[in-house]
Protein backbone atom coordinates (compact mmCIF):
# COMPACT_ATOMS: atom_id res chain seq x y z
CA UNK A 1 0.00 0.00 0.00
CA UNK A 2 2.69 2.58 0.93
CA UNK A 3 4.30 1.71 -2.56
CA UNK A 4 1.63 2.68 -4.19
CA UNK A 5 1.33 6.16 -2.56
CA UNK A 6 4.87 7.00 -3.44
CA UNK A 7 4.23 5.44 -7.33
CA UNK A 8 1.22 8.13 -7.30
CA UNK A 9 3.28 10.67 -6.08
CA UNK A 10 5.63 10.02 -8.34
CA UNK A 11 3.59 9.96 -11.40
CA UNK A 12 1.80 13.44 -10.23
CA UNK A 13 4.94 14.92 -9.92
CA UNK A 14 6.05 13.96 -13.66
CA UNK A 15 2.77 14.94 -14.80
CA UNK A 16 3.11 18.55 -13.54
CA UNK A 17 6.65 18.64 -14.95
CA UNK A 18 5.97 17.66 -18.12
CA UNK A 19 2.53 20.02 -18.22
CA UNK A 20 4.82 23.17 -16.97
CA UNK A 21 7.53 22.12 -20.00
CA UNK A 22 4.39 22.00 -22.53
CA UNK A 23 2.77 25.38 -21.33
CA UNK A 24 6.14 27.03 -21.41
CA UNK A 25 6.80 26.27 -24.95
CA UNK A 26 3.44 27.29 -26.28
CA UNK A 27 3.46 30.12 -24.27
CA UNK A 28 7.56 31.18 -26.34
CA UNK A 29 5.91 30.52 -29.47
CA UNK A 30 2.64 32.26 -28.85
CA UNK A 31 4.92 35.11 -27.95
CA UNK A 32 7.17 34.21 -31.48
CA UNK A 33 4.09 34.27 -33.58
CA UNK A 34 2.80 37.48 -32.41
CA UNK A 35 5.99 39.14 -32.77
CA UNK A 36 6.35 37.82 -36.34
CA UNK A 37 2.49 39.09 -37.04
CA UNK A 38 3.39 42.87 -35.77
CA UNK A 39 5.88 43.18 -37.58
CA UNK A 40 4.96 41.70 -40.87
CA UNK A 41 1.86 44.06 -40.69
CA UNK A 42 3.74 46.77 -39.65
CA UNK A 43 6.11 47.15 -42.78
CA UNK A 44 3.29 46.25 -45.45
CA UNK A 45 2.89 49.52 -46.39
CA UNK A 46 6.41 51.04 -46.24
CA UNK A 47 7.21 52.33 -49.68
CA UNK A 48 10.83 54.12 -50.06
CA UNK A 49 10.63 57.20 -50.22
CA UNK A 50 11.47 59.32 -53.70
CA UNK A 51 13.88 62.21 -53.22
CA UNK A 52 14.02 64.88 -55.86
CA UNK A 53 15.37 68.20 -55.81
CA UNK A 54 12.62 70.85 -55.37
CA UNK A 55 11.97 68.68 -52.49
CA UNK A 56 15.53 68.27 -50.87
CA UNK A 57 15.46 72.38 -51.31
CA UNK A 58 12.49 72.89 -49.92
CA UNK A 59 13.49 70.97 -46.81
CA UNK A 60 16.39 72.89 -46.48
CA UNK A 61 14.60 76.18 -46.38
CA UNK A 62 12.05 75.09 -44.26
CA UNK A 63 12.76 75.38 -39.86
CA UNK A 64 13.56 71.90 -38.71
CA UNK A 65 9.92 71.77 -37.14
CA UNK A 66 8.01 71.82 -40.46
CA UNK A 67 10.30 69.57 -42.23
CA UNK A 68 9.64 66.69 -39.37
CA UNK A 69 5.84 67.80 -40.39
CA UNK A 70 6.24 67.19 -43.68
CA UNK A 71 5.38 64.17 -45.75
CA UNK A 72 8.43 62.38 -47.51
CA UNK A 73 6.08 59.92 -49.05
CA UNK A 74 3.67 62.27 -50.59
CA UNK A 75 3.74 62.40 -54.52
CA UNK A 76 5.97 65.12 -55.97
CA UNK A 77 4.26 66.83 -58.83
CA UNK A 78 7.50 67.99 -60.03
CA UNK A 79 9.06 64.70 -59.95
CA UNK A 80 11.79 63.97 -63.08
CA UNK A 81 11.52 60.30 -64.28
CA UNK A 82 14.43 59.68 -66.00
CA UNK A 83 17.74 60.56 -63.87
CA UNK A 84 20.35 62.36 -64.93
CA UNK A 85 23.76 60.98 -64.95
CA UNK A 86 26.98 61.58 -65.67
CA UNK A 87 29.88 59.03 -66.35
CA UNK A 88 33.22 60.40 -65.15
CA UNK A 89 36.47 59.31 -67.32
CA UNK A 90 37.93 56.15 -65.75
CA UNK A 91 40.49 56.55 -62.96
CA UNK A 92 43.76 54.94 -62.01
CA UNK A 93 44.86 55.62 -58.40
CA UNK A 94 47.59 54.28 -56.09
CA UNK A 95 46.14 53.44 -53.02
CA UNK A 96 47.23 54.29 -49.26
CA UNK A 97 48.77 51.29 -47.09
CA UNK A 98 51.19 48.70 -47.92
CA UNK A 99 51.45 47.00 -49.86
CA UNK A 100 51.17 49.29 -52.89
CA UNK A 101 48.11 48.69 -55.04
CA UNK A 102 46.22 50.71 -57.89
CA UNK A 103 43.20 50.73 -58.39
CA UNK A 104 40.96 51.53 -61.96
CA UNK A 105 37.30 53.26 -60.99
CA UNK A 106 34.91 54.47 -63.47
CA UNK A 107 32.02 56.68 -61.43
CA UNK A 108 28.95 57.40 -62.52
CA UNK A 109 26.78 60.08 -60.17
CA UNK A 110 22.89 60.08 -60.37
CA UNK A 111 22.18 63.92 -60.23
CA UNK A 112 18.66 64.97 -59.20
CA UNK A 113 18.00 67.72 -61.83
CA UNK A 114 19.19 68.81 -64.76
CA UNK A 115 20.68 72.13 -62.85
CA UNK A 116 23.12 69.58 -61.32
CA UNK A 117 24.16 67.70 -64.55
CA UNK A 118 25.04 71.16 -66.29
CA UNK A 119 26.87 72.74 -63.32
CA UNK A 120 29.11 68.79 -63.02
CA UNK A 121 29.86 69.19 -66.64
CA UNK A 122 31.37 72.11 -66.41
CA UNK A 123 35.26 72.05 -67.17
CA UNK A 124 36.09 73.82 -63.70
CA UNK A 125 33.93 71.36 -61.57
CA UNK A 126 34.84 68.43 -63.36
CA UNK A 127 38.27 69.03 -62.43
CA UNK A 128 37.61 69.74 -58.69
CA UNK A 129 35.57 66.22 -58.50
CA UNK A 130 37.63 64.42 -59.99
CA UNK A 131 40.97 65.85 -58.10
CA UNK A 132 38.71 65.01 -55.02
CA UNK A 133 38.32 61.75 -55.46
CA UNK A 134 41.53 61.09 -56.36
CA UNK A 135 42.46 62.69 -53.01
CA UNK A 136 39.79 60.24 -51.33
CA UNK A 137 40.94 56.63 -52.97
CA UNK A 138 44.83 57.75 -51.95
CA UNK A 139 43.82 57.72 -48.47
CA UNK A 140 42.27 54.43 -48.70
CA UNK A 141 44.00 51.58 -48.11
CA UNK A 142 42.98 47.78 -50.02
CA UNK A 143 41.53 46.59 -46.80
CA UNK A 144 39.27 49.07 -46.34
CA UNK A 145 37.66 48.82 -49.82
CA UNK A 146 37.67 45.31 -50.06
CA UNK A 147 34.46 44.74 -48.35
CA UNK A 148 30.84 46.11 -49.51
CA UNK A 149 30.32 48.12 -46.70
CA UNK A 150 34.34 49.98 -48.00
CA UNK A 151 32.38 50.48 -50.99
CA UNK A 152 29.10 51.68 -49.58
CA UNK A 153 31.35 54.08 -47.02
CA UNK A 154 33.28 55.42 -50.23
CA UNK A 155 30.49 56.09 -52.51
CA UNK A 156 28.76 58.27 -49.88
CA UNK A 157 32.33 60.15 -48.85
CA UNK A 158 32.20 60.51 -53.05
CA UNK A 159 28.59 61.74 -52.70
CA UNK A 160 29.28 64.15 -49.89
CA UNK A 161 31.98 65.81 -51.55
CA UNK A 162 30.57 65.98 -54.84
CA UNK A 163 27.79 67.42 -53.11
CA UNK A 164 29.92 70.38 -51.02
CA UNK A 165 31.50 70.97 -54.80
CA UNK A 166 28.29 72.01 -56.16
CA UNK A 167 26.06 75.10 -55.80
CA UNK A 168 23.20 74.10 -57.56
CA UNK A 169 22.80 70.14 -58.56
CA UNK A 170 22.64 67.48 -55.45
CA UNK A 171 24.39 63.94 -56.52
CA UNK A 172 21.79 61.33 -55.79
CA UNK A 173 23.62 58.20 -55.66
CA UNK A 174 26.96 57.22 -57.03
CA UNK A 175 27.44 54.23 -59.19
CA UNK A 176 30.67 52.00 -59.69
CA UNK A 177 30.39 50.75 -63.34
CA UNK A 178 34.00 49.56 -63.31
CA UNK A 179 36.22 48.85 -59.92
CA UNK A 180 39.48 46.86 -60.30
CA UNK A 181 42.04 46.51 -57.45
CA UNK A 182 45.52 45.21 -58.53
Amino acid sequence: MAEQKTEKKEEKKFNVALIGKIGFIVFNFAILGLGSYWTYMGTLGWKKPTITEASVREMLRKPASEAAKADPNAPDANAEPDPFVYTMDKFVVNLGGEPKRTIQLEVNLEMLGEDGFEEIMESDNRAKARDRIVRLLNGHSFQELETIQGKLFLKDKIAFEINSLLNQGIVKDVYFSDFVVQ
